[in-house]
């Protein structure tokens, strides 16, 4: 006769619970009479106090050396970015990012109150009429390498603010980095001796 067909499921339950029920002690429902202690008075802890604060495992402890952190704490995002405000909104981009401030537009990077502040994203679609981008690489972000000829043109006569972008999202770029110095040149070589001409006596 075949078994059930969900068999396998039922057996190790039913053996691993048979186990278990058997482990279990014999008085473990029973409750134990609780055990009644005196309270410790005031006296015996100022008593004890003395030798609890002895073996005080913190004391143990070797001071820390390393530089509080509290005494340098991040810089806030304000710091460390640039402010874009007009109509009402405001949106930040990183500091470096904007490539090119027209006379006219300087007055729309400070924070006026009241503003709200939002995302680059839907800061840019709004304003599209006095900000523009260009897209760099990061390599160029980096300062590793210069801005295409062209784009560096652009940004002499743009009418717009210009945004340094990446992805999609403003990005700083960094001053183009100064090329390395030469290798020294290897040492060069002591001179070789001049090979005698004089001829030996017989």
């Amino acid at each position: 006769m075949n078994s059930h067909p969900l068999a396998w499921i039922f057996r190790p339950w039913h053996a691993g619970w048979f186990a278990l029920v058997t482990l279990l002690p014999a008085g473990l429902g029973a409750q134990e009479t609780p055990v009644m202690q005196d309270a410790v008075t005031h006296e015996q802890l100022a008593q004890r106090l003395p030798r609890i604060q002895q073996e005080d495992p913190m004391k143990r402890l070797p001071e820390s050396t390393g530089e509080n952190p509290a005494k340098n704490p991040p810089e806030d995002l304000f710091s460390q970015s640039d402010v874009l405000c007009f109509g009402g909104m405001a949106t930040l981009v990183p500091k470096r990012a904007i490539l090119q401030v027209p006379k006219p537009l300087a007055s729309r990077m400070q924070f006026l109150r009241g503003s709200t502040l939002m995302g680059w994203s839907e800061f840019y679609a709004k304003n599209r009429g006095w900000i523009t981008t260009v897209d760099v690489s990061r390599a160029q972000a980096e300062g590793n390498e210069p801005l295409a000829a062209d784009v560096t043109t652009r940004l002499k006569d743009s009418t717009a603010l210009v945004v340094a972008t990446h992805l999609g999202g403003p990005i700083s770029v960094l001053p183009i980095k100064p090329p390395p110095p030469p290798p020294p040149p290897p040492p060069a070589k002591p001179a070789a001796p001049a090979a005698s001409t004089a001829k030996s006596k017989p």
